[in-house]
């Protein structure tokens, strides 16, 4: 997902209109507008005040919808190259990770709707 869709996304998800973003960022509506359209390079700052209205942290913008399944751990000076997936045990329980888990629904959400619009297009296509 490029930076412009996951602005959009989050937008969509807080339920802000354009028009509404666009004033909190003190922006015309055409020039948010672009923005979410992906037809403006955007500066850093710029994205710094974007991930701050949704009140989170650049990388979180960043990596939003992004996710690391496992990584590889091992010794770089292990001469038989044995290495291995690490897991670690996550609390899904935990209040910490409701945020996550937030993130992780409106994204199957708006994928659900995604693949609707994609079999509707497909039906459209067949007559």
């Amino acid at each position: 997902m490029k930076v412009h869709e996951k602005i959009r996304f989050m937008r969509q998800s807080k339920g802000w209109s354009q028009e509404e973003m666009a004033d909190k960022l003190a922006l015309s509506v055409n020039g948010y507008a672009n923005i979410e359209r992906g037809e403006t390079d955007v500066q850093i700052s710029r994205l710094e005040k974007i991930a701050e209205t949704f009140g989170i942290e650049l990388l979180e913008l960043f990596n939003f919808g992004e996710r690391i399944v496992f990584y590889w751990a091992g010794d770089n000076n292990d001469h038989n190259n044995n290495h291995f997936c690490k897991n670690q045990s996550i609390d899904f329980s935990s209040e910490k990770n409701e945020p996550e888990l937030e993130k992780a629904r409106l994204l199957l959400q708006q994928q659900e709707k995604e693949i609707a619009y994609l079999k509707e297009i497909i039906s459209l296509m067949k007559t």
